[in-house]
């Protein structure tokens, strides 16, 4: 799909970061919200933490947070995959991290060129 509309692309966005967790965590989001900025996406997202981690956070804080950043690890190589695949625009950079207290995760993705032209090119 090359959707030729932000909103559309917005959409697809928060398509792929759904299926991703559902694939990993078994899964979706409770919430997300993705915003675009030239070449920048950023998607701030809420979703439960697993609870074999939560049942482990109190006593053995420092094995989760290794948990944590492999599970990220995974995500990111899922994610850059599929966003690629889905969408045509290549991944410069993605960052995401995860506050398993609030559980709210942050990812900010950095594209090969601003999301606008690239939606102009490929219409």
């Amino acid at each position: 799909m090359n959707p030729k509309k932000l909103g559309d692309f917005k959409q697809l966005i928060m398509k792929i970061n759904n299926k991703v967790n559902e694939e990993m965590y078994g899964r979706g989001l409770d919430w997300q919200k993705v915003e675009i900025f030239g070449d920048k996406i950023v998607i701030i997202a809420c979703n439960k933490r697993i609870s074999v981690l939560k049942h482990l956070d109190e006593k053995e804080y420092f094995v989760t947070r290794l948990m944590d950043l492999a599970l990220l690890s995974e995500f990111k190589l899922r994610f850059k995959q599929k966003f690629e695949e889905d969408t045509g625009l290549k991944i410069k950079s993605l960052l995401k991290d995860y506050d398993p207290e609030q559980e709210y995760a942050g990812t900010i993705i950095i594209t090969a060129m601003p999301v606008e032209e690239f939606l102009e090119k490929s219409s």
